[in-house]
């Protein structure tokens, strides 16, 4: 059994290396993790770690273990639409997307429409108010 490259890497350098390299397979949520504990026991530590997070442009890369919203959606939305090697179920599942989706626009439509009613009825009370008042103020002026 063969050790992995980044156990290799953990054999060799000194104990920074070892400890980057070590992180580095866990992710940046173990970056993080270190960094919360050295703020909570000695804040300059967690201080010195977010710079060198910052700095090496680990706290912000995209890496294979962190993937931004859309790119998630799109791997989910991708993994819904893999038939399952049952036609009938991919049918049912079709259906029930394609039924869904309808339902939800027309959910969308009715909220849209509610929302102009509802504009609607407070400009009509709006006008309605500036009316009452301009009618109020030309019998206070005559």
């Amino acid at each position: 059994m063969t050790p992995s490259p980044a156990y290799a890497d953990m054999s060799r350098g000194n104990w920074f290396t070892r400890t980057e390299a070590w992180l580095d397979e866990r992710g940046k949520g173990a970056w993080i993790a270190v960094m919360v504990l050295g703020f909570i026991f000695f804040w300059p530590v967690g201080l010195a770690l977010l710079a060198y997070l910052i700095w090496s442009k680990r706290m912000f890369s995209r890496t294979g273990t962190s993937m931004s919203c859309t790119s998630r959606r799109a791997r989910d939305a991708m993994r819904g639409m893999r038939s399952s090697g049952n036609a009938a179920f991919d049918s049912y599942k079709a259906d029930t997307l394609r039924r869904l989706e309808e339902e939800q626009e027309a959910f969308e439509a009715y909220l849209q429409r509610l929302r102009e009613a509802k504009d609607k009825a407070e400009f009509d009370q709006f006008m309605a108010d500036r009316a009452k008042r301009s009618g109020d103020d030309t019998t206070v002026d005559a």
